[in-house]
């Protein structure tokens, strides 16, 4: 039975082996070709190409990205009608003193106010100055009014508190005199901005900005004086 299953069935198999064996390699070869020819995947990250960014000219304003990838293709809008829009009348100084003031830069709109305060930041104090040079308290705030606002006041601060017509600190503007008593009496003076804040040439910072809220200025506070323009004054302004 063995020998009949071999001579029968194994043995004309071994006829075609070279055959077989021929064909399988065959196969194998064409096999490792195509794995060599094939391109070889990026493993590099794929950035995001095309990315526009653009402004509508409608009044809805919005960005929009647009995504032109290989294999998709797609956009998105971003509502931007918070950002704000460029204003020409905002200059570099407008800005600086609102972040200075803690207000919105609309407030901070008086150019010729913001000029003078910048020319004159940072001058030293000098008691009886009134110059770049060096300037006190009251030389200082004089000179501010009359280039300002075209106010002339007297030149020491005690005169000029005795002129204002008081005012409580609430109603307090833009222009209004603050007054302290630093030394005995009516002995200091400033100019008042806004949101508590107000421009003064003192003895250890010279001209400088300064908050009411400031433990040495709110103890030594006295109160706050508006100029009133007598009428002969306001007839030599009018000519």
């Amino acid at each position: 039975m063995l020998n009949f299953k071999y001579t029968s069935t194994i043995k004309p198999l071994l006829k075609y082996k070279s055959i077989i064996l021929f064909i399988f390699f065959s196969l194998v070869v064409s096999q490792l070709s195509a794995q060599k020819n094939k391109p070889e995947q990026s493993k590099t990250p794929h950035f995001i190409e095309g990315i526009e960014l653009s402004r509508n000219s409608e009044v809805n304003q919005s960005i929009i990205i647009k995504d032109e990838s290989v294999n998709n293709s797609k956009s998105k809008v971003i509502d931007n009608t918070a950002l704000p829009e460029e204003d020409p009348q905002i200059n570099s100084l407008q800005i600086k003193y609102a972040q200075l003031l803690d207000v919105e830069i609309e407030k901070t709109n008086n150019k010729v106010l913001y000029d003078f305060i910048e020319n004159w930041m940072d001058t030293r104090y000098r008691f009886g100055g009134s110059t770049k040079s060096g300037i006190d308290c009251s030389g200082f705030s004089s000179m501010l009014c009359k280039e300002v606002y075209k106010i002339t006041l007297p030149r020491m601060a005690s005169e000029q508190y005795k002129v204002c017509e008081k005012i409580d600190k609430e109603n307090m503007k833009e222009g209004d005199l603050v007054f302290f008593n630093t030394r005995g009496g009516v002995s200091h003076v400033g100019v008042y901005l806004m949101n508590d804040y107000f421009i003064h040439s003192s003895t250890k910072d010279g001209v400088i900005i300064s908050s009411l809220n400031e433990d040495y200025y709110h103890n030594r506070f006295i109160g706050a004086g508006r100029y009133v323009i007598p009428e002969q004054q306001k007839l030599v302004q009018q000519d």
